[in-house]
């Protein structure tokens, strides 16, 4: 087994000179995606118009899910698949922009995906809006050679068109919406605004994509979802996957059914476009009407073993003890999106969870210092802000009050340059020590910063999962890809956790 970023730097992915091969399976021409470009910002703008004049996206999936219906999909939206009591699959979270580090998860993907029954994509399919044409190269293209079926649940990203693409992929060539049988807002009126403010799809959006499913055109690949929320009975487990919306919550209708489906003793998994716990924080995601998605998920009569979420880009896993069961609590977004800091996560204390218990990839101290290259770089201040994977280490450890995840050698001295850098990139640190400065900072660094992140040189810190299935448990492992070629022949297992399964 090769190393990982737990043994040394070179597992990281540090200091290697032989790039990938998975420029081969790009496209000649990428288009990259920059979350400074105002024309993104602006296509991209119905997160914040549902923030500020209500969110529409519960009624419009309940016209989709009606629409479904009416098509002949099942009523209970379960899938019900012919998989042995042993099986495996895959799950990757918030893959498509299309560029470097999206294809360069691919070729470990492939190798540790064989004789995996199918794959789940959490949230994101598709950046920035989700349309129709970037299925091509962001989806169809990227997954080609996997042979078994892709099911996948919307992000916010999917839903900045009202997820119409999404339902023509994965949901058996979905018409369009009929007309909105509601009368037009009056002018001057909250969703009068938001409709004037709304982004919609081009007319001519989705021409090429007839084109674009050849590419994964073998009956093996196919699946069809009921909607955009779904459940899965394969084996011995139940997986279901939930639609956040654009705002991280789910309406009344989807609540009742996710109610409704997570009855019964059958061990179950969680899928979900915004994880429960995320940032040394708990997001338990409110249900319209009254109560949250976390209810549901701790009941003890519905039996659930573990809660995957997509939307943020990095892995973090919280062993949450709930009435004297471990419930795992999974971050699972790195599968090609641009890199959502780690070193900003705090010191862990929550829900009887401790930095003991706590694991991320990629390591705080690797994100840090990809952080201080890339600021390094934009700002032209490379010789002040460039920190070494041993410094960023020794500093994380320090601010945190945690050994060094990883000994790289001769431990690295800690400077006034190295902590000044590691507070203007907002590193968290324990709450007992935390400035009134660094708070702010922190803040505005993760909400401003961060999202214009994209990287187009290794290490690019990406992730995967493996879920094996047995009766009595399933094993869960993080594989990474760097887009180094050491990494992308042996992917190297970042965290591993087995996770025993309830008895039927």
């Amino acid at each position: 087994m090769s190393d990982s970023s737990r043994d040394t730097a070179e597992g990281a992915g540090w200091g290697s000179a032989q790039l990938g091969e998975y420029k081969r399976l790009m496209p000649s021409k990428v288009e990259k995606i920059s979350w400074l470009n105002p024309k993104t910002l602006w296509a991209a703008r119905n997160g914040v118009v549902a923030s500020w004049f209500g969110d529409p996206t519960g009624r419009t999936r309940s016209r989709w899910v009606a629409q479904r219906a009416a098509a002949g999909a099942p009523a209970d939206k379960v899938i019900r698949r012919e998989d042995p009591d042993q099986f495996s699959f895959m799950v990757i979270g918030d893959t498509g922009e299309g560029d470097d580090p999206q294809y360069a998860v691919v070729p470990g993907f492939l190798k540790i995906s064989q004789n995996t029954r199918f794959a789940v994509v959490a949230s994101d399919v598709i950046y920035p809006v989700g349309s129709a044409d970037d299925y091509g190269t962001k989806f169809f293209r990227p997954y080609q050679d996997y042979p078994a079926p892709i099911y996948a649940i919307p992000g916010n990203h999917d839903w900045y068109e009202d997820l119409g693409a999404f339902m023509r992929v994965f949901c058996d060539d979905a018409p369009p919406l009929d007309p909105d049988p509601e009368p037009a807002p009056r002018p001057l009126t909250r969703a009068w605004l938001r409709s004037l403010l709304w982004h919609r799809p081009r007319a001519e959006d989705g021409q090429h994509l007839d084109e674009a499913r050849r590419l994964r055109g073998a009956s093996a690949q196919q699946a069809v979802q009921p909607g955009p929320y779904w459940a899965v009975d394969a084996g011995p487990l139940r997986i279901i996957g939930i639609d956040t919306g654009l705002l991280g919550t789910i309406d009344a209708e989807q609540g009742a059914w996710l109610r409704e489906v997570s009855q019964g003793p059958r061990p179950k998994i969680l899928i979900t476009g915004s994880p429960l716990y995320v940032d040394g924080e708990h997001h338990p995601c409110a249900i319209e009407g009254g109560g949250t998605v976390d209810d549901i998920v701790r009941a003890p009569e519905h039996h659930y073993v573990a809660a995957i979420g997509g939307d943020i880009h990095n892995y973090q896993r919280y062993p949450v003890d709930v009435d004297g069961r471990t419930l795992q609590y999974v971050v699972s977004g790195g599968g090609g999106a641009f890199m959502h800091a780690t070193h900003t996560i705090p010191h862990i204390s929550i829900a009887n969870v401790t930095e003991k218990d706590f694991r991320c990839y990629p390591l705080r101290g690797d994100s840090l210092a990809f952080y201080s290259r890339l600021y390094g770089r934009r700002l032209h201040l490379r010789r002040f802000f460039t920190l070494t994977e041993a410094e960023a280490t020794a500093v994380i450890a320090e601010r945190l009050g945690i050994p060094p995840t990883r000994l790289p050698g001769e431990p690295a001295r800690v400077t006034f340059r190295t902590r000044l850098v590691a507070s203007l990139l907002g590193a968290g640190g324990r709450p007992d020590r935390t400035s009134r400065f660094r708070l702010p900072v922190r803040k505005i660094y993760t909400q401003l910063f961060s999202p214009s992140s994209a990287t187009y040189s290794p290490p690019f810190f990406k992730c995967f999962l493996r879920l094996d299935v047995t009766p009595e448990a399933v094993r869960l492992r993080c594989f990474a890809a760097t887009g180094n070629l050491a990494q992308e022949i042996d992917p190297p297992v970042e965290d591993e956790v087995t996770i025993p399964l309830p008895r039927s």
